[in-house]
């Protein structure tokens, strides 16, 4: 494991990194706004738990073959794809009911999600991107030390503190929007916050089908 000084600035990094908005954010936030401040944390939990698979293949050298294989990173890549463009079209053409005077009214009037569908929607949002896969590989081995005795359970501890790092990023992420959803506001332009998030995640969905294979 690093010092302390270099084990800060790797939580620092950690947080910075896990607010910059992607499909993660974005789909934490989109469950929010539409089932409330639950849902976008089940959310993050579900994204936690695909994080814990990269880590882990990572770890054991996975991520290592999707960074030299052109194959294996296509065909993950285009899985990753085309699951962000289904969620996309899947928002984008929900049907809403007219705003509700706040999110417990909207929830009474429309069938809510099940919150083991958030999960694993979550999930397979993380799982199935390569570039999450070869973030760990690129940004992990920068935090330990070249004569570490166990390389790979120093890179399998250094994600597993980032990954938790990442759940209060992810809270905050979910009590925020649930928190902007109950504003009437954000209730009357409800309908356009879906159509946008969906546009959002069929953008994603693209940007990784053209994604190109990185550097060796």
């Amino acid at each position: 494991m690093p010092d302390v000084q270099h084990l800060l600035l790797f939580i620092a990094a950690g947080w910075l990194l896990n607010l910059t908005p992607g499909p993660d954010v974005l789909y934490i936030v989109t469950h929010s706004l539409r089932s409330g401040a639950r849902a976008g944390m089940v959310a993050g939990l579900g994204i936690t738990a695909g994080c814990f698979v990269h880590i882990f293949a990572a770890a054991v050298g996975v991520s290592a073959l999707l960074a030299a294989s052109a194959t294996a990173f296509t065909v993950l890549k285009w899985m990753g794809a085309a699951y962000l463009l289904w969620t996309g079209i899947n928002i984008l053409f929900s049907r809403r009911p007219p705003a509700a005077t706040d999110l417990m009214a909207a929830a009474a009037s429309e069938p809510q999600r099940p919150l083991k569908a958030v999960f694993i929607g979550g999930f397979w949002t993380n799982v199935l991107n390569p570039k999450v896969a070869i973030f760990f590989l690129a940004f992990v081995p920068q935090f330990i030390a070249p004569d570490a005795a166990s390389p790979a359970l120093a890179f399998a501890m250094l994600g597993v503190l980032f990954n938790l790092n990442a759940i209060p990023v992810n809270v905050g992420w979910a009590l925020v929007a649930a928190w902007l959803a109950r504003r009437d506001a954000v209730q009357r332009g409800m309908h356009w916050l879906d159509r946008a998030a969906g546009v959002m995640f069929i953008g994603f969905g693209i940007k990784l089908a053209l994604a190109d294979q990185p550097a060796n």
